[in-house]
């Protein structure tokens, strides 16, 4: 079995990746901390609802989230 990612919307994901980052941050929250718990359980309430973020990031699938954070990460790396 293999796995496709898709590439379209990259840039929305990124964008959901940061607002929702943001509102964590502004809430006094640990984002990446946060962000790894709704991950990796899928419950909704590891995110704040501060400016919506909690409705913002269901929009995508928790996978979607994985690839980009990876995505990023590894280009990073290879581009360092």
């Amino acid at each position: 079995m293999k796995f496709e990612a898709s590439k379209d919307g990259d840039s929305e994901v990124k964008k959901i990746i940061t607002t929702v980052y943001n509102a964590l941050k502004e809430k006094g929250y640990d984002p990446i901390n946060q962000i790894i718990g709704y991950i990796l359980s899928g419950d909704p309430t590891y995110i704040t609802s501060y400016n919506d973020a909690r409705s913002i990031i269901r929009k995508i699938e928790r996978d979607e989230l994985l690839e980009e954070i990876l995505s990023s990460y590894l280009e990073k790396e290879n581009n360092a």
